[in-house]
């Protein structure tokens, strides 16, 4: 039933709270237990670049999964039990140790959160995949853009309990991984796995073998797809992991360092206010432009395309504005970052979508296909978005003040952005009726209409 899936998917709002709050605050965080700017921004690459390998590997594992208890819940329940441990030893450290000991303690603790956020996120989407029926993807997709939505709105608001969220991360933390642990709990109730049977016993170097495979045998589209989502993210992550620092110490001046009472500290917690602010402002519209993409898809008005460049370039014109048009502005910020989640939203649908459209086609030729370990692999060009924005923010820092450096990346997002627009205007998006003409007649419409539904099932 339709009630069970959306049950079953609900762990996707848990983890989104949590990666929306932590991806802002980690930065912050570190400089709180005494790290320099560029070190604590430069801690930030850490995560991703272990989630590039990470997310395939744990992905190919998981399919091939033969515990009596199902492929996807060994899985989500091990990641549960890495969110508790990393999570509350990152956010304990200044309570437990001090000094460098606090600061070795949370480094890689936030480095293990941040891969266990990345590869949860494909075991979550399988399970529901698994489990529902061809009529039932669609809706619950729909279902997702909301529970991601909904997750980022609770995340932001989270950020407003406290005008220093950052001194008091045990108590946001723990209400974070007790959030996870409720929506897992219902999935695992819910949800009733059909254990995989009758699989070959793997070695421990399988996995890498067919991340390898896919790779060397993946086609073109693959490749073009992955070069512009991999620049979008640089653009996207600006927002997500600096945006709150550019409110805080670019836009507001403050310094969360300052003695109480002090005018940078006031400043500080209206920095942050402002911030989370536009965070829930730019959920609501991540909400609705994604209800909106996934409407025009079906009705087939508009080529993937032409939908997903035009998000992109409001992004880089958001991006644009914010380095050299908003200053001091607080109002002007926050209708920035409000604009800037159009990329992000058509990053999580479209691509993914005409990935599953090209793998119809060449299932309808006969050839072996491996969508969900070429969507896991397109996921990772969001790890090396980040990779690339982190290195060169933190590069910055070296030379420049937080303040005067934060702008700098945003020139940096709105080039990318720029450049992935036009990239994203010469997708090769064309449905499987055009580029086979010697299907005429029912197959045709046939071919049509499978590759609309594997790209609502991509949305």
């Amino acid at each position: 039933p339709l009630w069970k899936l959306i049950l079953i998917s609900l762990p996707q709002l848990g983890v989104q709270a949590l990666w929306c709050f932590i991806c802002a605050k980690s930065a912050p965080y570190m400089r709180h237990l005494g790290v320099g700017h560029a070190l604590a921004t430069l801690n930030n690459a850490a995560g991703p670049t272990l989630g590039l390998f990470a997310g395939p590997i744990v992905g190919v594992a998981s399919d091939s999964c033969t515990s009596k208890y199902g492929r996807r819940r060994p899985v989500i329940l091990a990641g549960l039990v890495s969110i508790w441990i990393a999570g509350m030893l990152f956010s304990l450290a200044e309570h437990m140790l001090s000094g460098p000991a606090a600061v070795a303690l949370a480094a890689p603790m936030y480095c293990v959160l941040d891969v266990t956020i990345n590869v949860l996120q494909t075991p979550h989407r399988a399970l529901v995949a698994d489990l529902a029926s061809e009529e039932q993807q669609l809706p619950m997709q729909v279902v997702f853009v909301v529970f991601i939505a909904t997750g980022n709105f609770i995340g932001f608001s989270s950020l407003r309990i406290y005008d220093v969220p950052v001194e008091h991360m045990r108590e946001l933390m723990l209400g974070f991984c007790a959030l996870n642990a409720l929506c897992v709990g219902v999935q695992l109730l819910v949800a009733q796995e059909v254990p995989l049977a009758g699989a070959p016993r793997q070695s421990l170097y399988a996995p890498v073998v067919a991340v390898a495979r896919a790779l060397r045998g993946s086609p073109r589209l693959l490749y073009h797809l992955a070069t512009v989502q991999c620049l979008v993210w640089v653009g996207n992550t600006a927002w997500n992991i600096y945006g709150g620092q550019w409110f805080t110490a670019s836009v507001f001046q403050g310094d969360q360092n300052a003695p109480e009472g002090s005018e940078e500290k006031i400043a500080y917690g209206e920095g942050n206010a402002a911030f989370a602010h536009g965070g829930q402002a730019r959920s609501v519209l991540q909400l609705l432009s994604a209800l909106a993409i996934i409407t025009l898809l079906l009705r087939r008005w508009l080529r993937p395309r032409l939908v997903y460049a035009p998000c992109i370039f409001i992004g880089g014109i958001a991006s644009l504005l914010a380095a050299f048009a908003v200053g001091h502005s607080g109002a002007f910020a926050m209708v920035c970052m409000t604009l800037s989640v159009m990329p992000e939203t058509g990053s999580f649908a479209i691509p993914f979508g005409l990935v599953a459209t090209l793998n119809k086609r060449a299932e309808e030729e006969g050839k072996q296909v491996s969508t969900a370990l070429q969507m896991a692999l397109l996921n990772c060009c969001v790890t090396v978005g980040q990779q690339i924005c982190t290195t060169i923010l933190a590069a910055i820092e070296g030379s420049l003040s937080l303040e005067a450096a934060l702008p700098c990346v945003f020139i940096l997002a709105a080039v990318a952005q720029t450049i992935a627009g036009g990239g994203a205007l010469f997708l090769d998006d064309a449905p499987p009726a055009e580029a086979a003409p010697a299907e005429t007649g029912k197959e045709a419409g046939d071919a049509l209409e499978k590759a609309s539904t594997a790209i609502e099932a991509g949305v």
